[in-house]
């Protein structure tokens, strides 16, 4: 029997929700795997709502929930539904949804505060020590919810230009976490807390290295599943 895997969603594009080519590769690799996969989001309004064309903000409202729907291609559940003790494993795509509508990273950074039904799910895989899988900026949700967890975000310095974000490292850091410099066609483990990280969007890199980074993270998510 395939493992059972929650995946959890932020809405729908990159601006304002989920990465929706890292979303697409979990998927893959986790049906590659032989994964049964049941998708999630918080159902709650979402801080922001990007036009995706212009780059600008939106004079609208969106549900979180809802524009996640469009990735799980309707077959979805609200978070709060979500019970541990169904699953193996947990897996966190990316995208600016992470940051504004999982928690408040975009705004706060290290201060941030994480949504409850998030911090619920991720303490009751934690406590049943069943691997979490994040990838882009989602680890700094285990950073903040975990102090001593190791996970990566990719390189702590803007090496040839392809960690535009490599300050995060240092903010991981500050949170007392412990930031592991990897390449994007790589993952962390950090077996103590069954975490596993991988950087995705946050090289500049070509879609197929971020598709393996992200497909080494669900490889070793189902390993310790």
């Amino acid at each position: 029997m395939g493992k059972r895997v929650a995946l959890v969603l932020a809405g729908c594009g990159v601006f304002d929700g989920s990465e929706i080519h890292e979303a697409s590769a979990a998927l893959v690799h986790l049906s590659r795997g032989g994964a049964e996969v049941k998708i999630f989001a918080p159902n709650i309004e979402q801080r922001d709502v990007v036009n995706h064309l212009k780059g600008s903000p939106a004079e609208e409202k969106r549900n979180v929930l809802v524009e996640s729907a469009r990735l799980a291609r309707g077959n979805i559940q609200d978070l709060a539904e979500l019970k541990a003790g169904e699953f193996d494993a947990v897996i966190f795509p990316g995208g600016f949804g992470v940051a504004k509508n999982l928690c408040s990273w975009a705004v706060d950074g290290k201060d941030c505060t994480v949504n409850e039904d998030v911090k619920s799910t991720l303490q009751a895989f934690h406590s049943a020590k069943k691997p979490i899988g994040l990838c882009c900026i989602s680890p700094v949700l285990a950073a903040k919810v975990f102090p001593g967890c190791e996970v990566t975000v990719g390189q702590d310095k803007n090496v040839d230009g392809r960690f535009p974000d490599a300050e995060t490292a240092s903010a991981i850091a500050e949170l007392g976490c412990k930031h592991i410099c990897k390449n994007v066609n790589e993952s962390h483990v950090d077996k103590a807390n069954k975490i596993v990280t991988t950087c995705a969007f946050m090289c500049k890199a070509p879609l197929h290295e971020i598709f393996d980074g992200i497909g080494t993270m669900v490889q070793e998510v189902l390993k310790l599943a």
